[in-house]
């Protein structure tokens, strides 16, 4: 019985293996033989990621970034950043807002309760109904990050089955200033007194401990700038980027006048080490960090849709990416530029991923220094890392930056098709924290590469031992 079994087993297989005979008679035919293999990518077999539970992306727009107080959108309220991004979530993709049980947005330098208000206003200037509720959410600079992690987490509990994440930042218009006094007990506290340390001194900190050089840093700067420059002037961010219509005043002659703004304006394309050589620390006296080497202060706005693969296949709408894991860390505030160090492993960690698996990485360039040593630190392949320029060439609107850096990697995983298949999202955040996401692109099928002979069959994918 077992050897009948067997032979059947065998004549199915002959079948299905007779496809990859050649098409040309030969005289000498070999019988074809399947053998076990490992791919080292991902599993013991062709493994199809399609759970119905997944919490998938449909599409992840930004505005331009723009530089603050002097670039293309620095008279552009908020809320008409925001609705701008929100209208085109509905009008490319089809899916009536009705049907949005959340909408989440990052935000961390506009006063809290306004800048509610002023999502909720940008949501009725998009077309929405006053039946959409939407909440603000602000973990500084992953507050977009954040917010696609908290909508994953919210359809993934049932709360609801379709939701859009995103992220706001009106910087031109907003001052980084702390307000009110500082509770004195905190002086009791090393930690507590290394929050209130600025951004700029912590960078410097980093570089000093760990070595990162003003070469380094400034190297790092100029790569961001021409691979920004390159993706723009070869349409790269042509499908992420939605035009933004504004009112625009000229600063020499007051004169207010209607724009169209397509393209991110802070891009340097020819930028060099000599030139940023000359320009002087900020921070620190004979210090490394400088205006050159850090993100630029800018204004943008993203919007990320999402949803179960269940309802996108019921809608039979495109998939973009697969949202499959989060982390926040927390490290010393005094060198909070590594969290990304940390994040991370842990975020891949969770996806049952390895390090080695990840394919392209969105690491926000807060500072070179602290880029720099996340990717020394994880022995990040630097042609994986930021392709297409960082927050150094396109700027870093805080509370938008986790949904701009979402938007521009799943972009780039598609057009890359299956030479890449997850990615990563990351950045540092102020007060000594860390965040990453890893996301999957949103082919139905995973093929597997990297094959080789298998000595010993497990029958297990290597993330599920």
């Amino acid at each position: 019985m077992e050897y009948a079994e067997n032979s059947r087993a065998a004549g199915r297989q002959a079948i299905l293996l007779n496809h990859l005979r050649s098409v040309v008679p030969t005289s000498q035919e070999a019988p074809l033989q399947a053998q076990a293999c490992l791919a080292g990518d991902s599993a013991a077999y062709e493994r199809r990621a399609s759970g119905m539970d997944d919490v998938v992306i449909i599409s992840a727009f930004r505005t331009p970034m723009c530089k603050a107080k002097r670039g293309a959108l620095k008279d552009c309220p908020a809320d008409d950043m925001l609705a701008t991004v929100l209208q085109a979530t509905v009008d490319r993709t089809g899916v009536e807002p009705e049907a949005y049980g959340d909408v989440v947005i990052g935000s961390v330098l506009g006063p809290s309760s306004q800048r509610a208000n002023e999502c909720r206003i940008a949501m009725f200037l998009a077309g929405y109904p006053e039946t959409v509720p939407v909440r603000t959410v602000n973990r500084q600079c992953s507050s977009g990050l954040q917010a696609v992690a908290d909508v994953a987490a919210a359809i993934k509990a049932g709360f609801y089955t379709v939701g859009v994440a995103g992220g706001v930042e009106a910087m031109s218009q907003t001052p980084m200033a702390w307000e009110g006094g500082v509770n004195p007990r905190a002086a009791q506290n090393k930690k507590a007194m290394s929050c209130l340390i600025p951004m700029g001194v912590t960078s410097e900190n980093v570089a000093a401990k760990y070595g990162i050089s003003r070469d380094l840093q400034d190297k790092m700067a100029v790569s961001s700038h021409q691979r920004a420059a390159k993706a723009r002037d070869t349409g790269r961010f042509k499908d992420e980027i939605v035009p933004v219509k504004t009112s625009w005043k000229d600063p020499k002659t007051g004169e207010e006048k209607e724009i169209l703004v397509e393209h991110d304006d802070g891009i340097r394309p020819d930028i060099s080490t000599a030139a940023l050589a000359k320009l002087k620390a900020v921070f620190k006296k004979d210090g490394t960090t400088t205006a050159g080497n850090s993100s630029q202060v800018t204004d943008g706005a993203a919007a990320v849709l999402m949803m179960t693969r269940r309802e996108a296949m019921r809608r039979q709408l495109p998939i973009l990416g697969i949202f499959r894991s989060f982390a926040a860390v927390g490290v010393d505030p005094a060198i909070m530029g590594v969290g990304p160090a940390v994040a991370i492993p842990e975020a891949v960690k969770q996806a049952g991923l390895a390090i080695d698996d990840i394919d392209l990485f969105e690491l926000n360039e807060a500072f070179a220094s602290q880029a720099t040593y996340c990717c020394d630190k994880l022995g990040l392949d630097r042609e994986k890392v930021n392709v297409n320029g960082g927050a150094i060439a396109l700027g870093h609107p805080l509370g938008c930056t986790g949904a701009r850096c979402t938007a521009t990697l799943l972009h780039e995983m598609q057009k890359r098709g299956k030479a890449s298949r997850f990615g990563v999202v990351s950045m540092c955040i102020g007060s000594g924290m860390g965040a990453a996401a890893v996301f999957e692109r949103g082919g139905e099928t995973d093929e597997p590469r990297n094959v080789r002979p298998a000595q010993k069959m497990s029958y297990l994918s290597r993330d599920a031992q």
